[in-house]
């Protein structure tokens, strides 16, 4: 009996995937259990679009990330920081304060995806990365001014 799995089971398949299964173990315990239902042609027809659609949507996303890549990538970004004598200042340029600079400049970047090679405590020019999806990265140069 074919089923279409509604829930990931550990030897059987993943959520979506059409699976032949024996029909006792395939009515007692995956559609019983709500692990699978029936594979009709509607149910199958039904699985197939939300295949492409997820797919579609997938696609998407990474060509937006791509762009979001191209855009930024590059890009020289200037924070201006109270300091004190030699240009040093208390703390450290953290990944919000960047991130809340990115955002006024219009990239919709999240604090969780800059990355510090190092701790930023003076003033002076710095290459930072941002991890914009797992296949795309950015690299920056992060600018500290003294106000």
């Amino acid at each position: 009996m074919k089923v279409i799995m509604l829930k990931d089971l550990k030897g059987t398949g993943k959520v979506g995937d059409v699976v032949e299964a024996k029909d006792g173990f395939a009515r007692n315990y995956l559609i019983a259990k709500g692990y699978a239902k029936e594979a009709t042609s509607v149910a199958l027809n039904d699985n197939k679009q939300k295949k492409d659609a997820e797919a579609f949507h997938v696609a998407e996303k990474k060509k937006q990330n791509k762009e979001l890549k191209e855009r930024i990538d590059g890009s020289t970004v200037t924070l201006k920081i109270k300091t004190g004598e030699n240009g040093k200042f208390f703390g450290s340029v953290t990944s919000k304060e960047i991130a809340e600079k990115l955002n006024q400049l219009g990239y919709s970047i999240d604090k969780k995806s800059i990355i510090l090679n190092n701790t930023i405590k003076s003033v002076g020019t710095f290459n930072v990365s941002i991890r914009i999806s797992a296949e795309e990265t950015a690299k920056i140069t992060l600018k500290v001014e003294s106000l």
